[in-house]
């Protein structure tokens, strides 16, 4: 039997660059996140996901972890998470 790796994850797909994010009811992060860490305060996120022109609300997002979330836009109403980082 093949020994499993201990890191689940290609280094080739993991996340290469982060940036802060300010939500905005207009304005598209500049490129689709691979991933939305929350580093704040826990809360609420509405976004609008890469394929998808239709905002969604996701409740009560827990602190400290990386979000495995695609997304173009993070709106500031509807969102109370704060301390929020996009991952590239």
């Amino acid at each position: 039997m093949a020994q499993r790796s201990r890191f689940p994850h290609d280094p080739a797909h993991a996340m290469h660059s982060a940036m802060g994010v300010t939500p905005s009811d207009t304005v598209d992060l500049p490129n689709v996140s691979r991933g939305i860490y929350v580093g704040g305060q826990a809360g609420n996120l509405r976004v609008n996901l890469a394929d998808d022109s239709t905002a969604i609300q996701f409740t009560s997002l827990a602190v400290g972890i990386v979000h495995p979330l695609a997304v173009k836009r993070v709106f500031a109403t509807g969102t109370s998470a704060t301390g929020i980082i996009a991952l590239y």
